[in-house]
């Protein structure tokens, strides 16, 4: 029996000393777009609530990886008996990464500066149902409502609800400071984002000591990224043709699971002709869904006929209305004396819509509709289309959950405006009886549907590719979001 080197018993030697092997809590999240800021009381981005819902901010409740209604800084409520009148009872020795107290006094603020007239926020119409907001005492926040509204603890859960230090909420876009169980760290502008472990948090300390959200926008370079161990997850991966190769590698998990995106090829409904309902429906008609979601998502989705969740018990099948049909878009351009039209597709940089917008144009081409495609960043998409409606067509994915109400806005990038559409949305508010809102919402998503206001492609499915050591990650998406607060590694 030959003896060991000395180097080998010197070093066996080191590693009895060193005991047993430090636990990872270090996690690097890819994704595919920066956000524009980090504030989400003031933006529309699903990438800021992607780094910082849960992680950093909170609201009054929350929502878990189920679509639950968790509490949050309000550790529970009352409802009246009339269900107008909301009492919550909010978290005790709560403070902000900066140190300042959260009271009642900042609910006030968060709430009076959402519903304020200059309110910047994106989903202002959360708030629309409220009459008051007031704090008895520092412990306790009474909401009064307009009329009975049934998904006010949901709504309140969003990002756009999470509450903000007057102090410093005017810097929350470049330094983000909440209340939630991650401090901002660091920003590099295209590069990474990071977050720490937060000392004062007042609940149990999350497993992960850092967490580094890395801007990697290519398909081919998330991949690579991925394979090379230098991220470790993405949880809304951009590659749908490389999810077999991870699937066949044990050094992965693949979790293929949902979302409340609603992919739309997005019209603009105030423009000539996209004005003609003959011509948003010709449109409709010479789009094949299944071939875009075959071309462009490798045959992962779902066709969606109107701007509903397929998850939702509401949901009505309306993908027959308007359904594929070369001839009858044919005709109906003709109907509306249109010859050689040419439309401006603007496309922001994720992969489902740059892919999916290639198939579309090869597909109008068909009918005689020339579409040039103008590839954009996020931040112009946000100014030129969003903010500005400077667009003929776009693609994009709604993340929002429940939000057919967007419809009824008069200022939305759709520039859509039907009366019978907006007064059903006003009744739906009105309604708390579960069957009868789902028949006002089957109702709503015919008529988007017979209107022809976007062509509805897709439920955006969410593809999931992380180290199969990690655990804790969300499989589904119920609202934009990742939740870093459950995430550990099993190692």
């Amino acid at each position: 029996m030959h003896a060991p080197p000395k180097a080998a018993l010197v070093l066996a030697g080191l590693c009895a000393w060193a005991g047993p092997a430090v636990a990872r809590d270090t996690l690097v999240m890819g994704m595919v777009l920066e956000p524009p800021h980090l504030d989400p009381t003031a933006g529309a981005a699903a990438a800021i609530d992607e780094v910082v819902y849960a992680n950093i901010f909170e609201g009054l409740t929350r929502i878990d990886a189920e679509g639950a209604v968790r509490p949050a800084l309000a550790t529970g409520w009352q409802i009246s008996d009339d269900g107008l009148t909301y009492t919550f009872d909010l978290a005790d020795d709560v403070t902000f990464h900066d140190g300042a107290t959260f009271d009642s006094s900042d609910v006030l603020f968060s709430f009076d500066r959402a519903m304020a007239e200059d309110s910047v926020n994106a989903q202002k119409g959360l708030f629309e149902p409220i009459e008051s907001v007031e704090a008895p005492d520092e412990d306790t926040i009474v909401i009064r409502l307009k009329r009975p509204t049934g998904d006010l603890l949901f709504d309140l859960g969003w990002g756009d609800a999470v509450i903000v230090d007057p102090a410093s909420a005017e810097t929350n876009k470049s330094r983000p400071i909440g209340t939630g169980p991650f401090r901002f760290a660091e920003w590099r502008k295209g590069d990474a984002i990071r977050l720490e472990r937060s000392e004062t948090y007042r609940g149990d300390p999350v497993a992960l000591r850092t967490a580094t959200f890395k801007i990697i926008p290519d398909p081919a370079a998330a991949t690579a990224a991925m394979m090379a161990g230098d991220v470790d997850a993405f949880a809304n991966f951009p590659a749908p043709e490389a999810l077999a190769q991870f699937e066949a590698d044990p050094r992965f998990s693949v979790v293929i699971g949902s979302t409340e995106g609603e992919t739309i090829l997005a019209m603009n409904n105030g423009r000539p002709p996209l004005d003609d309902l003959r011509v948003r429906r010709a449109i409709t008609r010479a789009i094949d869904r299944q071939a875009v979601i075959d071309g462009a998502m490798y045959g992962y989705g779902l066709a969606i006929g109107s701007h509903f969740s397929p998850n939702h018990p509401a949901h009505v099948d309306l993908t027959d209305v308007n359904a594929y049909d070369v001839d009858a878009a044919w005709a109906l351009l003709a109907e509306a004396g249109i010859v050689d039209l040419q439309l401006e597709m603007k496309l922001p940089p994720p992969s489902y819509a740059r892919r999916s917008g290639e198939i579309i144009q090869a597909q109008l081409a068909e009918v005689g509709i020339t579409v040039h495609i103008v590839p954009v960043e996020w931040a112009q998409w946000l100014e030129q289309v969003f903010t500005n409606k400077d667009y003929d067509l776009t693609i994009v994915a709604h993340t929002e959950p429940m939000d057919i109400g967007i419809y009824a806005r008069d200022d939305y990038y759709f520039n859509y405006r039907n009366d019978a559409f907006t007064a059903l949305m006003d009744e739906l508010a009105a309604t708390t009886d579960e069957a009868a809102r789902n028949a006002l919402l089957g109702r709503a998503q015919r008529i988007l549907a017979e209107d022809a206001v976007n062509v509805f492609l897709f439920q955006l499915p969410k593809y999931g590719v992380w180290n199969a050591k990690l655990e804790g990650l969300w499989h589904d998406s119920p609202i934009q979001a990742n939740d870093l607060t459950a995430v550990h590694w099993s190692e």
